[in-house]
This record gives C-alpha cells, structure tokens and sequence, in this order.
C-alpha cells in the first residue's frame, strides 16, 4: 500500500457520511468491537496469505513467488473469511450491510481494482502490505468522481489518487504478524525442513531462530503433526522440549513460561506463542531449574 495516505475527508459534512458511518459502526459491531477488530482482522489476512504461499510444503516463503492464479485466489478467499468473520450473508454484490449492496475488493498492492457492477456502490475495502507487515481496512462509495478516468481490459477503474481521501478508515496502516519465512536465509528454512519427523522439524526450527516469539500457527505448520502439541510439552524424554533441553536450548511457551520468559529478559509472547533460547550462563542454568525446567550443561 502507498506509503503516504491522505487525510480522509470522510466527517459529519462530507456527503457519504451518512452512508459510510452507519456502516463502519456495523463492521465494528459485528466485529465485537474495536479491539476485537484490530486483533482478528489481522490474524485473519495472515491465514489466508500463508495458506497459499504454503511455506511447508512448497518452499516458497513470499507472496511473491506465487503463481498468478494462487494471488487472485487470496482476494477470494479473504472475501469469504470476512464475510464468516463479520457473519455478513451474500448479496448481489459480495455482501449485504444495513440493506446496502457491498462489495468487498483486497489487494496486496498500492490500490484496488473496482469492477463496472460496483460503480457507485459502498465497497469494503482490505489491504495487505507484507513488506511493511501492516494492513488496512476502509469503505468508500465508489463515485464516478473517485476513480481513474482510465480502465483495464476488463473495464475495471482504480481509485483516483484524489479518491484516497474520501476512504473512511476502520484500520490504517495496522500491525499485522509479519510473513515468518519472509526473508529468512534459504539455507536456514531448508535445514529446518529437513528432518525426516516432525519433532525433527520442530527442533531445527527453534535450534535455528532463537529469541524470536514464534506463533502457534508456525509451529504446527512445520510439525505437520495434529498432536505437535504434545512433543512441544516434555515427553518422557522424546519431546522437542526434551531434544533442545539436553542441547542446552529452552524451549519456553508463553502460556506457562511467562515468569521465565520474564526472568531471562526475552522479548513477551502472546499466550499461543513459543520461543527457544540458548542458556548463556551459569546463572541462567539454575533460573530454568527454580522454574522446573533442566537443561544440558553450557
């Protein structure tokens, strides 16, 4: 998305207040609220990215690398996640809200493509900037007057520079969980996809990056294991836990190791997040052990 955004002119004057007020209330309210909002939206949009780009499976660890045909399938598929997400029903366009035909555009670019159908309709508007890792999330009435004057092949029209102003901002320029496997050393992802096992796997992963929160959704994704769960808790010995621990490595959650994630001065951890680190010192060795965890000597 374009780096610097005008103003919106979107307020009690404008003459798409009284269109686009009640609407973004509505979003909200559907939503659960703002803070509700501003924390699934963006767990949203990072599922749907990451679901396609399949680093796992593929390799790939951009959007980038995608095929043309999997980049249109994200625009689609995050229509469908916001309308579950939102529990908006179809309509004419892609959705209805408060009786008003909606629909709903994404890019991953600096603009959105508005087809001829939603001309003068309300569109919601989602964004993703993976390079920035923020996203974004707008209504507008598509005007005439808000769009280029030029057109695709497909008579689809862009918003006018001019037209910018005239968003109304849910979120902008909002943190969202940056692409993990985005510029990471290829060498380092191939060593953690490696292993023949899933604990292999998990172990390479918080062997290799250390220090770094990692989501519960990257974890699972590299185990390729629906009980990775367990080989992240100690398991009589044969755990990931367990295979770091005697490395000398400390595979910690933010659920239940907080207060030594606290301790060790690591960056915090959201309670579905994980992170190892290499004990470094005499003393860190015994802080583990006050707070039941052994590991491997120095």
């Amino acid at each position: 998305m374009k780096k610097a955004l005008p103003f919106s002119l979107i307020a009690p004057d404008h003459p798409d207040h009284a269109v686009l007020q009640p609407l973004a209330d509505e979003v909200l309210r559907r939503a659960g609220g703002e803070a509700a909002l501003a924390a699934d939206f963006p767990a949203m949009l990072r599922t749907c990215i990451d679901d396609v780009v399949m680093t796992p499976k593929t390799g790939r660890r951009a959007y980038e690398e995608l095929e043309k045909t999997e980049k249109t399938y994200i625009g689609t598929r995050v229509e469908i996640e916001l309308r579950a997400l939102l529990d908006l029903p179809r309509g004419r366009l892609d959705t209805t809200l408060l009786g008003h035909d909606v629909d709903i555009k994404h890019t991953m670019g600096n603009n959105w493509m508005i087809p001829t159908e939603a001309v003068g309709h309300t569109c919601l508007l989602v964004a993703a900037d993976e390079a920035r890792a923020c996203c974004y999330l707008g209504l507008i009435v598509a005007h005439v007057a808000h769009l280029t004057q030029g057109q695709n092949k497909d008579a689809k029209r862009s918003i006018s520079a001019e037209g910018f102003a005239h968003i109304l901002w849910l979120l902008k320029e909002h943190p969202y969980p940056a692409n993990f496997w985005r510029g990471r050393d290829e060498a380092v992802v191939g060593r953690i996809f490696a292993g023949a096992s899933g604990n292999a796997r998990m172990a390479a992963l918080f062997r290799e990056v250390r220090d770094v929160p990692i989501a519960r959704d990257v974890v699972q994704a590299v185990a390729q294991q629906h009980d990775f769960m367990r080989r992240i808790r100690s398991d009589k010995g044969r755990g990931t836990r367990d295979l770091l621990a005697r490395e000398g490595i400390l595979l910690l959650s933010g659920q239940y190791d907080a207060p030594l994630i606290r301790a060790l001065g690591l960056p915090v951890c959201g309670a579905s997040e994980f992170i190892s680190h290499r004990t470094g010192s005499h003393a860190e060795v015994v802080l583990a052990s006050e707070h039941g965890i052994a590991v491997g000597p120095l």
